[in-house]
């Protein structure tokens, strides 16, 4: 064997050993991105999730808003890159507990019974105004002391929020997407797909409360979303009892 030759060859393997450390180093990165991602959404392989929608007032057939479908579009998109499954369910069919199967419930307290249900015995902090008839404070989020209005098309707030039950490690944890229109629901599932690992980096498996503020949506749509702050704390804690109204009655 010439030189050349002998060159040529070790060339090549070198080539080639060169070319499956890197495959291997590809893989083990993917793989261990893969299992931070399930870790945080509570999605191990072949797991089943829940999406828990509203259901459309217009007959008993399941119908969802179309921002809502988009956010189900979202979702869908991350528990297929979990290698997970997802069961569609209406609000007001999903009659079981939380923490066997992650699920996802999008939709305020207005239309979808399960978050109300959720946000009465997660986030007793929270209040959320579902009265339909018009009024400044209807659709506003009162967190602690703290109160915010909606201003449809220009100022909207959204809470997205991950939950477990108890302290339970091995539980699967629940997220919220509660936001005053359904284009807030988009905008948060949007923002979960897009920031799931910092989010996984900043809290791991603890809970969190975030409230978002999705700017101008009649121009940007769901794109422009703001973090307002991290209310956790708040939102977990029962908000103070209302003062008792003073006595008009004379002696």
């Amino acid at each position: 064997m010439t030189d050349d030759v002998r060159n040529i060859v070790l060339g090549v393997v070198a080539a080639g050993i060169s070319a499956a450390l890197g495959w291997v180093a590809r893989t083990y990165l993917w793989k261990r991105r893969l299992r931070r991602k399930q870790a945080f959404f509570g999605l191990p392989d072949h797991s089943e999730s829940l999406l828990v929608v509203n259901r459309g007032a217009g007959g008993p057939e399941l119908s969802v808003m179309r921002y809502d479908v988009f956010a189900l579009l979202e979702l869908a998109a991350l528990i297929k890159d979990c290698r997970a499954h997802a069961q569609v369910l209406p609000h007001d069919t999903a009659r079981q507990g939380f923490g066997e199967r992650t699920e996802f419930c999008v939709g305020g307290p207005a239309s979808n019974r399960r978050m109300t249900a959720h946000l009465a015995s997660l986030l007793p902090g929270v209040r959320v105004n579902a009265d339909p008839e018009p009024g400044p404070d209807r659709g506003a989020f009162q967190i602690g002391a703290e109160r915010y209005r909606l201003d449809p098309g220009k100022e909207e707030y959204v809470l997205l929020a991950r939950l477990t039950a108890g302290q339970n490690d091995d539980s699967r944890p629940v997220f919220l997407f509660c936001g005053q229109t359904a284009i807030t629901n988009q905008a948060a599932t949007r923002y979960l797909a897009r920031h799931h690992e910092r989010l996984a980096r900043t809290y791991g498996s603890r809970p969190f409360v975030l409230l978002l503020k999705v700017v101008s949506s009649q121009a940007y749509g769901p794109d422009v979303v703001e973090l307002v702050a991290d209310v956790t704390r708040t939102a977990r804690s029962p908000l103070p009892a209302p003062a008792p109204r003073p006595s008009h009655r004379t002696s």
